[in-house]
């Protein structure tokens, strides 16, 4: 339990990296990089979400061998240095390297030892106990933005982030002091086959494309639904609370579904929230001109989506050995000459295009059978 209450706090801190992305968005947009067009500053947050992804398999080879200890410590110094160079940053470029180079490799440093810890300490309740430690980002979520904009306002940009920067330190230097592996680390020579074999697993495949769609269309709403929000003549005070709403409504949309994975198996559940999300973006956000329809679709997408996120290291823990534990968004908004129809309806569209793969992953594993747990 010490584990998964630190990595609680972990998840806090994560939200600088991940769903906080569309107030830094609108910010950049409105101030350091007015000049630039939205799918030039949208570099900015898709290379930091690629690479917190990027480094996943490097990552996890040095876990196996060494444990999650000097990872995360480094990973806390990449992270927190990188968000203080932001804080000083005025160019794009300096914007780009210090958060979407830096700050995002330090943070995969610690996002993939974090979730291979938990699912060593947990066979029964793993989805639940990962619905636990994402939690923490969904709280994070509601806090960090309304902070930071109110640091913004009264503090300014640098500030803001700096004291944001402390803030995750805090509780990253938690994490540092209580996570551990309940597997201790065995020491192999690199093999290029290691990183090959689980691409000759029919499930695992499926589910890695299935989440290459999905990952496209998943975070758009959560970079784009502020200013997008603008756009429909929201108010920028009312806008700015948008992305804690989302988050706000995630919090059950994580540990409640991680319950449900439980009892009635990950894959299903996991498949029936990918689908609402997606028709979600395709059914009221595509249609939303009203500051009530997109209040409206950033509660129901928090809770829809909450699961999404989740759920899906559950499934990869399921279909794996315990032992082996963009900028396009932008580029469609520019195009639209600066709508959103087209954005709502890429993400709805690999949304539900991930499902897709899902849904085949699932058959591969357990066959044509509804109801069983899967």
């Amino acid at each position: 339990m010490l584990v998964l209450y630190s990595l609680y706090f972990y998840g806090i801190s994560e939200l600088i990296c991940a769903k906080g992305i569309g107030v830094f968005q609108d910010y950049y947009q409105d101030n350091q990089l007015r000049s630039y067009s939205p799918s030039t500053v949208s570099w900015i947050p898709s290379v930091e979400s690629f690479m917190l992804f990027f480094w996943g398999p490097v990552v996890g080879k040095i876990y196996d061998n060494y444990g999650p200890t000097w990872l995360i410590r480094i990973g806390t110094f990449l992270h927190v240095f990188g968000l203080m160079m932001t804080s000083i940053s005025k160019k794009y470029y300096q914007i780009f390297l210090s958060q979407s180079v830096v700050s995002a490799a330090g943070a995969s440093l610690i996002f993939y030892p974090t979730l291979s810890a938990v699912g060593t300490w947990f066979r029964k309740r793993r989805a639940l106990a990962f619905g636990i430690m994402v939690c923490g980002s969904s709280l994070g979520g509601v806090i960090l933005p309304i902070m930071v904009d109110h640091l913004v306002q009264n503090l300014g940009f640098g500030w803001a982030m700096r004291i944001s920067a402390f803030l995750i330190l805090f509780m990253l230097l938690i994490v540092n002091l209580t996570v551990k592996s309940h597997i201790p680390p065995q020491p192999r020579p690199l093999q290029i086959m290691e990183f090959l074999k689980p691409f000759t697993e029919i499930p695992f495949l499926l589910v890695a494309v299935g989440s290459f769609l999905l990952y496209f269309g998943a975070f758009l709403p959560f970079n784009y639904i502020i200013v997008q929000g603008k756009a429909a003549g929201m108010s920028s005070d009312l806008a700015q609370y948008l992305v804690p709403i989302t988050n706000a409504a995630s919090t059950f949309g994580r540990v409640i579904p991680g319950y449900l994975g439980d009892k009635y198996g990950v894959f299903n559940v996991f498949i029936l929230l990918t689908a609402i999300a997606g028709i979600l973006d395709l059914a009221l956000w595509l249609p939303a001109t009203s500051s009530g329809a997109i209040i409206s679709f950033a509660a129901l997408y928090g809770a829809a989506s909450g699961g999404v996120f989740s759920m899906l290291p559950a499934i990869v823990a399921q279909i794996s050995d315990i032992r082996e534990l963009g900028p396009i968004g932008g580029a469609i908004v520019t195009r639209d000459s600066g709508g959103y129809s087209g954005l709502k309806i890429f993400a709805g569209v690999t949304l539900l295009a991930g499902v897709c793969f899902f849904i085949f992953a699932r058959i591969a594993q357990s066959g044509l059978k509804i109801k069983v747990k899967v």
